[in-house]
């Protein structure tokens, strides 16, 4: 019984984000959710309360599984510089391989009208960027990374992944590539990876 509930609970949150992802925020109602998992309104009612409730276990969920990704990353036995770039590529891969919802959750969490759920968010994510950037600081530290404004390196990081997925035209334009396509997205995927880990390691690499 445990595991029905459980299976049903997870069908909700799979059925919520592929409609948030397609129609927005605003544009999925609890009774599409419902009838895309197979469930019925009450259901989410009890899971969640509201149509914010789950949206914000979706999100609490990703930057969770994020958080636990960065702190494994943190913890292993490989170089700083090792550990940053493994950090872009994962951050990367997560953001584009779901870039629709991405850039309905960037979309809703800047409307004035939601500002409590901003900030319950705003705060989960600054949790994983302090360990980013205790990361950083821990190359600066041992004299392996260069000192540099680490707060701005890590939004021009971050920023330039979310533009990408935000407005793929900026670097799609003129290449037929399709980030809604499979292979090209793959492609895109790696072309940013290499791109900002090249980036990062020629800003902090130290100067001879």
């Amino acid at each position: 019984m445990k595991i029905e509930k459980a299976d049903k609970r997870a069908n909700i949150i799979e059925a919520a984000e592929k409609l948030f992802s397609e129609l927005g925020y605003e544009g999925a109602s609890t009774r599409q959710i419902a009838k895309e998992a197979g469930a019925n309104m009450a259901m989410i009612n009890y899971y969640f309360g509201s149509k914010e409730g789950v949206f914000m276990e979706i999100m609490g969920q990703r930057v969770q599984d994020f958080k636990h990704q960065l702190h494994t990353i943190k913890a292993t036995e490989v170089s700083a510089m090792e550990k940053l770039l493994l950090v872009v590529e994962r951050y990367a891969s997560r953001i584009l391989c779901n870039h629709t919802f991405h850039k309905m959750m960037h979309r809703e969490l800047s409307l004035p009208q939601r500002p409590e759920m901003f900030t319950t968010i705003k705060n989960a994510m600054l949790e994983n960027m302090l360990v980013i950037e205790e990361i950083i600081n821990d190359g600066i530290e041992q004299g392996s990374f260069r000192k540099v404004d680490v707060r701005m390196l890590i939004a021009t990081v971050m920023g330039t992944i979310s533009n990408v997925a935000i407005s793929p035209s900026k670097v799609t334009s003129g290449t037929g590539l399709d980030l809604n396509v499979k292979k090209d997205r793959k492609i895109i995927t790696e072309r940013l990876i290499t791109h900002l880990q090249d980036l990062v390691t020629i800003y902090l690499t130290p100067q001879k």
